[in-house]
């Protein structure tokens, strides 16, 4: 997980945004915006958590799959795998 640390500052930043982005659509809600902004504050939330998935996992993929120093096919299908289990889930 070094490459999570390497970039953990970049990733802590991203979800500090998609928070603030949040909390905005629950300000919207208690304040009884109209439907379009709220569907607006949604439409961010779900691109930023999107963009955070898709980042996360391609670093995943870079790392533990299709990384040259991995030699172990083992090992190789091990990271394959979890990609394809958070795959899964994240399109349920």
């Amino acid at each position: 997980m070094s490459h999570i640390t390497h970039n953990k500052s970049k990733l802590l930043g991203r979800v500090r945004r998609i928070r603030g982005q949040v909390e905005a659509l629950e300000r919207a809600l208690d304040t009884d915006k109209g439907c379009a902004e709220v569907l607006h504050q949604i439409a961010a939330v779900r691109g930023a958590t999107n963009g955070l998935m898709a980042e996360v996992m391609e670093d995943h993929m870079q790392m533990h799959v299709a990384n040259p120093s991995i030699t172990s096919d083992a090992e190789r299908n091990q990271g394959a795998n979890e990609l394809m289990d958070v795959i899964r889930t994240y399109l349920k």
